[in-house]
Protein backbone atom coordinates (compact mmCIF):
# COMPACT_ATOMS: atom_id res chain seq x y z
CA UNK A 1 0.00 0.00 0.00
CA UNK A 2 1.23 3.10 -0.87
CA UNK A 3 1.05 6.63 0.81
CA UNK A 4 -2.86 7.46 -0.61
CA UNK A 5 -4.33 4.23 0.30
CA UNK A 6 -3.15 4.42 3.76
CA UNK A 7 -4.28 8.44 3.74
CA UNK A 8 -8.10 7.03 2.42
CA UNK A 9 -8.07 3.87 4.92
CA UNK A 10 -7.33 6.46 7.97
CA UNK A 11 -9.80 9.00 6.68
CA UNK A 12 -12.44 6.43 5.88
CA UNK A 13 -11.70 4.67 9.74
CA UNK A 14 -12.07 7.98 11.25
CA UNK A 15 -15.29 9.03 9.56
CA UNK A 16 -16.95 5.79 10.22
CA UNK A 17 -14.94 5.86 14.24
CA UNK A 18 -16.74 9.25 14.39
CA UNK A 19 -20.25 8.27 13.08
CA UNK A 20 -19.76 5.19 15.59
CA UNK A 21 -19.53 7.51 18.38
CA UNK A 22 -21.92 9.80 17.56
CA UNK A 23 -24.85 7.70 16.60
CA UNK A 24 -26.12 7.30 20.44
CA UNK A 25 -26.57 11.38 20.13
CA UNK A 26 -28.18 11.11 16.78
CA UNK A 27 -30.82 8.43 17.43
CA UNK A 28 -32.12 10.20 20.43
CA UNK A 29 -32.60 13.32 18.78
CA UNK A 30 -33.84 11.01 15.84
CA UNK A 31 -36.54 9.61 18.46
CA UNK A 32 -37.16 12.78 20.16
CA UNK A 33 -38.68 14.48 16.98
CA UNK A 34 -40.26 11.32 15.69
CA UNK A 35 -41.67 10.04 18.53
CA UNK A 36 -43.50 13.57 20.07
CA UNK A 37 -47.05 12.34 21.11
CA UNK A 38 -49.92 13.62 17.89
CA UNK A 39 -53.29 13.67 19.71
CA UNK A 40 -56.22 16.67 19.30
CA UNK A 41 -57.81 18.10 22.70
CA UNK A 42 -61.64 18.29 22.91
CA UNK A 43 -63.41 19.70 25.77
CA UNK A 44 -66.41 21.62 26.92
CA UNK A 45 -66.69 24.84 28.82
CA UNK A 46 -69.81 26.29 31.04
CA UNK A 47 -71.99 29.48 30.47
CA UNK A 48 -69.44 31.58 31.65
CA UNK A 49 -66.54 30.36 29.53
CA UNK A 50 -64.73 28.25 32.75
CA UNK A 51 -64.93 24.67 33.16
CA UNK A 52 -67.66 24.72 35.88
CA UNK A 53 -71.36 25.41 35.90
CA UNK A 54 -72.36 23.19 33.25
CA UNK A 55 -76.02 22.75 32.68
CA UNK A 56 -77.94 20.08 34.39
CA UNK A 57 -81.13 20.57 35.72
CA UNK A 58 -82.71 22.02 32.41
CA UNK A 59 -86.42 22.54 31.44
CA UNK A 60 -88.22 22.72 27.68
CA UNK A 61 -88.27 25.70 26.14
CA UNK A 62 -85.38 27.28 27.81
CA UNK A 63 -82.05 28.31 26.21
CA UNK A 64 -78.52 27.02 27.58
CA UNK A 65 -75.09 28.09 26.32
CA UNK A 66 -71.90 26.01 26.71
CA UNK A 67 -68.44 26.73 24.51
CA UNK A 68 -67.17 23.76 22.58
CA UNK A 69 -63.39 23.68 21.74
CA UNK A 70 -60.62 21.74 19.87
CA UNK A 71 -56.90 21.77 20.32
CA UNK A 72 -54.54 20.13 17.48
CA UNK A 73 -51.27 18.96 18.34
CA UNK A 74 -51.13 16.14 14.98
CA UNK A 75 -47.97 18.20 14.15
CA UNK A 76 -49.71 19.91 11.14
CA UNK A 77 -53.55 21.43 10.03
CA UNK A 78 -56.05 19.54 10.66
CA UNK A 79 -60.09 19.59 9.25
CA UNK A 80 -62.31 18.23 11.83
CA UNK A 81 -66.19 17.45 12.63
CA UNK A 82 -68.02 17.76 15.44
CA UNK A 83 -71.49 16.05 15.79
CA UNK A 84 -74.28 16.91 18.13
CA UNK A 85 -76.02 13.52 19.39
CA UNK A 86 -78.88 13.25 22.17
CA UNK A 87 -79.53 10.03 24.08
CA UNK A 88 -81.17 8.79 27.01
CA UNK A 89 -79.11 6.24 29.64
CA UNK A 90 -80.38 3.30 27.37
CA UNK A 91 -79.41 4.22 23.72
CA UNK A 92 -74.98 4.15 22.44
CA UNK A 93 -72.13 6.15 23.49
CA UNK A 94 -69.33 6.24 21.48
CA UNK A 95 -66.75 3.53 22.10
CA UNK A 96 -63.38 5.28 21.74
CA UNK A 97 -61.44 1.81 22.76
CA UNK A 98 -62.68 -0.07 19.13
CA UNK A 99 -62.78 3.79 17.68
CA UNK A 100 -66.67 3.14 16.84
CA UNK A 101 -69.01 6.29 17.33
CA UNK A 102 -71.98 6.29 19.00
CA UNK A 103 -74.70 4.57 16.42
CA UNK A 104 -77.30 7.46 16.79
CA UNK A 105 -77.59 9.81 14.22
CA UNK A 106 -76.03 13.16 14.61
CA UNK A 107 -78.88 16.45 14.78
CA UNK A 108 -76.00 18.97 13.89
CA UNK A 109 -71.94 19.51 12.64
CA UNK A 110 -69.96 21.78 12.51
CA UNK A 111 -66.87 22.01 10.24
CA UNK A 112 -63.67 23.51 10.73
CA UNK A 113 -59.89 23.77 9.75
CA UNK A 114 -57.46 24.15 13.02
CA UNK A 115 -53.79 25.35 11.88
CA UNK A 116 -51.31 22.67 14.12
CA UNK A 117 -50.36 23.99 17.68
CA UNK A 118 -53.93 26.11 17.51
CA UNK A 119 -57.26 26.45 18.97
CA UNK A 120 -60.71 26.15 17.79
CA UNK A 121 -63.59 27.59 20.36
CA UNK A 122 -67.34 28.50 19.70
CA UNK A 123 -70.26 29.27 21.60
CA UNK A 124 -73.37 26.66 21.75
CA UNK A 125 -76.99 26.65 22.55
CA UNK A 126 -79.18 23.77 23.04
CA UNK A 127 -82.43 23.81 24.36
CA UNK A 128 -85.43 20.92 24.28
CA UNK A 129 -89.54 21.81 23.44
CA UNK A 130 -92.77 19.44 23.19
CA UNK A 131 -91.55 17.88 26.27
CA UNK A 132 -94.40 16.04 28.12
CA UNK A 133 -94.85 13.55 31.09
CA UNK A 134 -97.15 10.42 31.32
CA UNK A 135 -96.83 8.92 34.70
CA UNK A 136 -93.21 7.69 34.62
CA UNK A 137 -92.15 8.67 31.34
CA UNK A 138 -90.90 12.09 30.01
CA UNK A 139 -91.14 12.04 26.26
CA UNK A 140 -88.67 14.66 24.35
CA UNK A 141 -90.22 16.14 21.07
CA UNK A 142 -87.56 18.30 19.48
CA UNK A 143 -84.26 19.45 20.59
CA UNK A 144 -82.68 22.62 19.26
CA UNK A 145 -79.33 23.44 18.41
CA UNK A 146 -77.85 26.47 17.61
CA UNK A 147 -81.51 27.66 16.79
CA UNK A 148 -81.95 25.05 14.35
CA UNK A 149 -85.10 22.37 15.85
CA UNK A 150 -84.69 18.59 15.11
CA UNK A 151 -87.15 16.23 15.93
CA UNK A 152 -85.37 13.32 18.28
CA UNK A 153 -88.73 12.04 19.70
CA UNK A 154 -86.71 10.30 22.50
CA UNK A 155 -87.76 9.25 26.45
CA UNK A 156 -86.41 8.74 29.53
CA UNK A 157 -88.17 6.56 32.35
CA UNK A 158 -88.00 8.07 36.04
CA UNK A 159 -84.93 7.11 37.67
CA UNK A 160 -85.69 6.90 41.50
CA UNK A 161 -82.48 6.27 42.56
CA UNK A 162 -81.11 9.68 41.11
CA UNK A 163 -84.99 11.34 40.87
CA UNK A 164 -85.25 12.80 37.57
CA UNK A 165 -85.46 11.83 33.83
CA UNK A 166 -82.07 11.84 32.95
CA UNK A 167 -80.26 12.37 29.14
CA UNK A 168 -76.71 13.27 27.28
CA UNK A 169 -76.23 16.08 25.27
CA UNK A 170 -72.53 14.75 23.34
CA UNK A 171 -70.30 15.61 21.17
CA UNK A 172 -68.24 13.58 18.92
CA UNK A 173 -65.44 14.55 17.21
CA UNK A 174 -64.36 13.69 14.07
CA UNK A 175 -60.82 14.12 12.05
CA UNK A 176 -60.31 14.12 8.10
CA UNK A 177 -58.11 11.27 7.45
CA UNK A 178 -56.07 11.92 3.89
CA UNK A 179 -55.54 8.13 3.55
CA UNK A 180 -59.07 6.95 3.22
CA UNK A 181 -60.16 10.78 2.28
CA UNK A 182 -63.37 9.99 4.43
CA UNK A 183 -63.67 11.86 7.83
CA UNK A 184 -63.12 9.09 10.73
CA UNK A 185 -64.40 9.28 14.50
CA UNK A 186 -61.33 10.60 16.51
CA UNK A 187 -62.20 8.96 19.58
CA UNK A 188 -62.66 11.93 21.42
CA UNK A 189 -66.21 12.75 22.91
CA UNK A 190 -67.46 14.87 25.28
CA UNK A 191 -71.01 15.52 27.06
CA UNK A 192 -73.49 16.63 28.86
CA UNK A 193 -75.79 14.98 31.70
CA UNK A 194 -79.00 16.30 31.72
CA UNK A 195 -82.08 16.23 34.04
CA UNK A 196 -84.87 16.98 32.25
CA UNK A 197 -87.75 18.54 33.66
CA UNK A 198 -91.81 18.19 32.18
CA UNK A 199 -93.59 21.06 31.15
Amino acid sequence: MNLEQYRTLFIVVTLGLALLAASPVLGVVVSFEGGSEKFSEFWLLGPNHVANDYPFAVGADETYRIFVGVGNHMGSSEYYKVFVKFRNSTQSLPDVNGSEPSSLPPLYESMFFVADEEVWESPMTFGFKDVSVEGDVLSVGDVIVNGVTFPVDASAIWDSERGGFYFQLFFELWRYDVGCQAFRFHDRFVGLLLNLEGS
